[in-house]
């Protein structure tokens, strides 16, 4: 996948010595361990800030996890594309007829080793539920869903459980509702949960 923010040389190391000493200035601490499979989504969540970013971005130097993000192809022109491509971005075309699950999905399958971080709730704002698709990705990807978090109210970030979807994806969104009904965003008043029954 090239090189990337997360493991450039000199740059890597002082960045996760800068991601930790943001981490121990803000009381955080991170939290669980990097899942060991060579491919799988990762969730961010609950998404509700712009403080959002700064953590995630931490807390990945922190795990030393090469993440990568699906964003539009479009931001990836002259002068500014491998800038983007340098810090994980994955330019994905929305206009092709087989959209982004599907480029996703072969992309998963073009690499042994792969980890895309996606936040199925799509903005900051509250919304009426998560969006489906880092769901159908891992179905299809045949990889497993690592449930990630930023708790605001116990300072602490990391890897939850791993999921293996089973296709029955009211159950498996139930699962994660539990899950995630636990931890405190940053505005708790934003914060979105996956609405049952999905189609």
């Amino acid at each position: 996948m090239g090189m990337t923010i997360f493991d450039t040389p000199v740059l890597t190391p002082l960045a996760q010595f800068l991601a930790w000493l943001f981490l121990k200035l803000n009381g955080w601490e991170k939290e669980g361990e990097v899942p060991d499979t060579p491919k799988f989504v990762l969730i961010g969540a609950p998404h509700t800030s712009n403080w959002d970013v700064p953590f995630v971005l931490a807390l990945a130097f922190a795990f030393r996890a090469k993440v990568f993000w699906m964003m539009k192809d479009s931001l990836f022109r002259w002068p500014f594309g491998g800038f983007f491509r340098w810090l994980g971005g994955l330019p994905i075309d929305r206009s092709k007829r087989t959209g982004v699950v599907a480029q996703t999905i072969e992309l998963f399958n073009q690499h042994e080793r792969l980890i895309i971080g996606v936040s199925p709730e799509g903005t900051r704002d509250k919304g009426k539920t998560w969006k489906t698709g880092f769901y159908r990705i891992a179905h299809g990807a045949n990889v497993p869903i690592a449930l990630g978090f930023m708790d605001f109210k116990r300072k602490r970030g990391g890897m939850g459980p791993l999921l293996m979807p089973t296709g029955d994806i009211n159950a498996d969104m139930q699962i994660m509702r539990d899950y995630y009904d636990k931890v405190t965003a940053k505005r708790p008043d934003e914060k979105t949960l996956p609405e049952l029954p999905f189609e």
